[in-house]
């Protein structure tokens, strides 16, 4: 089957970064299905494990953690899905990717894709869906208020991958007032359609700019990027006893800096529940299954942005090259071999 893989860990302008390989075809065993690829998307994690991550010797280590496709084969333990159906997932970090013809996924952290999107306008949520919906019920718990705080959430990043599809969850699951952040006319506009109630400009101290929408303190923040450069500012904002969710990995963050307004940090990885075999880990796919009804009721919408095709190393070399920029908006597909 046809794949793009590395061998060496590096930049993505090295020669051998991403390559067009050959490999054997997987059989699923167990939980697993055996999807056929349709389309899949980029994301942040892709080129962090790119830069950073050996394959084991003379393997291939390919990536790609969001796809979309089509349900070819399943292991002896499977009881949710059988061959033909369609499924979207954003598969595991400690297994085979996505950028692949055939890919195994154990079957609790798939989802049945919507049916009023294509295979790339599904291929593009599913990762950035499980990590802002883990964040908000999960990690900050918004359901449960804050004394004092104003009802609202900060969403720092809010025209990335992640920042669109939250913004969409907040308004759609909660009844937050919903803060974004970009700096851009095009990623302020980004964000005001999908449905922010207010946007401020992530390239100017942030807390001003809150104190000046004359709402309050707000109870939550969600911080997707560049947390590091936003910490001062965080302190200051958020409420007291407010809890702050950060998928990033700022360097030397400064966790005391919190301690006075007894704010609560959390960590959000999606990966977590499949790395681990957790107890809930089929959480996951009932996750991606309400997220998909939603779809289907018009009440949220793909982030796509860009498309490309066909699945190849030049096609994700450009993709990696743009997200490691920090100028993406949005979710950029590839689709078909």
């Amino acid at each position: 089957m046809k794949a793009v893989g590395y061998k060496v860990p590096g930049p993505i302008d090295a020669e051998a970064s991403l390559v067009d390989i050959d490999l054997p075809e997987p059989s699923p065993t167990g939980h697993d299905l055996l999807v056929e690829v349709k389309a899949i998307s980029v994301n942040p994690v892709d080129y962090k494990v790119r830069r950073s991550t050996a394959p084991q010797d003379g393997e291939w280590k390919v990536l790609g953690y969001d796809a979309a496709g089509i349900v070819r084969a399943v292991g002896q333990d499977v009881s949710l899905f059988q061959p033909g159906d369609e499924v979207f997932y954003a598969g595991s970090i400690t297994r085979s990717g996505t950028n692949a013809e055939l890919h195994l996924v154990d079957e609790r952290i798939v989802g049945r894709k919507p049916a009023s999107l294509d295979w790339g306008e599904a291929a593009a949520l599913p990762l950035t869906t499980l990590t802002a919906w883990e964040a908000f019920f999960d990690r900050l718990d918004v359901s449960k208020p804050v004394p004092g705080s104003a009802p609202a959430i900060l969403i720092i990043g809010g025209a990335g991958g992640v920042g669109s599809v939250a913004v969409q969850i907040a308004r759609q699951r909660t009844d937050l007032t919903v803060i974004a952040t970009a700096s851009r006319p095009e990623t302020q506009d980004w964000i005001k359609a999908l449905g922010a109630h207010h946007v401020v400009d992530h390239s100017m101290p942030l807390a001003p700019q809150i104190e000046a929408l004359g709402i309050g303190a707000p109870a939550f923040v969600f911080s997707t990027t560049h947390t590091g450069e936003h910490v001062a500012d965080i302190v200051e904002l958020i409420a007291p006893q407010g809890r702050l969710c950060l998928i990033d990995d700022p360097a030397g963050f400064d966790v005391m800096s919190f301690k006075r307004k007894a704010v609560s940090i959390h960590h959000e990885l999606m990966f977590t529940r499949s790395i681990y075999g957790t107890p809930d880990m089929a959480e996951q796919g009932r996750i991606l299954n309400e997220a998909s009804a939603l779809v289907d009721a018009g009440k949220l919408r793909t982030t796509l942005t860009e498309r490309l095709s066909p699945i190849n190393a030049v096609n994700l070399k450009h993709i990696h090259a743009l997200l490691e920029s920090g100028k993406a908006r949005g979710k950029i597909v590839v689709e078909g071999f």
